[in-house]
């Protein structure tokens, strides 16, 4: 069964984050590649990860007038990314043209939305001018998500349980701010360990300095990939 499990790769250069991905397998994990990695090292790097067999979540957030994003959209596309998302914030129209045109793909990739980012609490999402709780701006943008056409919703794993029982079971809910037990924090403020957020209706968990930083990173790799699938059994 493919894993549950996506690792960031948040490093700054090609060279330092190939020497991680050389340790792995893509039977063990899909991987992440976001701002960072993807400026500093380009197009390029995600087809290197492509060829060595691994699924690609490819987390930039578009987020811009419909018809751009719909090009950028598409330009992904062509990279062979197993996923990648856009921010619910533009709006349904931005998200509906961007699911559209990932339509004419023979094997389109998951796209999905980011609502408020796993950092923010209340408050700080408040200061934006949003009148709402994080978890009911989340449940809104998610309904506009679906709308749109899209395949899922990037969220804390302390909202999946809500958005799992709007949604449904198809409605795909992607997770950072996942820690493992005994991991620091970090700058993340509303995080669940692997198996809560499974256990709260979680599909993928995202997870990076954990492991990325981790002395032995396979290690917390099989320690997760196996609470998972205890989880599951």
């Amino acid at each position: 069964m493919s894993s549950k499990l996506i690792i960031a790769l948040d490093f700054s250069s090609a060279d330092i984050a190939m020497q991680f991905v050389d340790q792995l397998s893509p039977s063990d994990c899909k991987l992440k590649v976001g701002f960072e990695l993807f400026v500093s090292a380009g197009p390029e790097m995600v087809r290197k990860l492509t060829n060595k067999g691994f699924d690609i979540f490819l987390d930039l957030k578009f987020h811009d007038i419909p018809n751009t994003v719909a090009s950028v959209c598409k330009a992904a596309a062509k990279l062979d990314v197993w996923m990648m998302n856009v921010h619910a914030s533009g709006g349904i129209e931005m998200m509906h043209k961007a699911s559209e045109a990932l339509g004419n793909f023979e094997s389109p990739p998951k796209l999905i939305a980011v609502s408020v980012l796993t950092s923010m609490t209340d408050k700080q999402l408040q200061q934006t001018g949003v009148n709402a709780l994080a978890k009911d701006q989340v449940a809104h943008l998610a309904t506009l998500a679906k709308e749109a056409g899209l395949d899922g919703m990037v969220c804390s794993a302390r909202e999946a349980n809500l958005l799992r029982q709007l949604m449904g079971e198809d409605f795909l809910l992607v997770t950072p701010g996942i820690r493992p037990t005994g991991s620091d924090r970090g700058d993340q403020s509303r995080i669940m360990t692997p198996a809560d957020a499974i256990r709260a209706g979680v599909d993928y968990i995202v997870v990076g300095r954990p492991i990325t930083q981790a002395s032995k990173p396979l290690e917390v790799i099989a320690m997760i990939n196996a609470e998972l699938s205890n989880v599951d059994s």
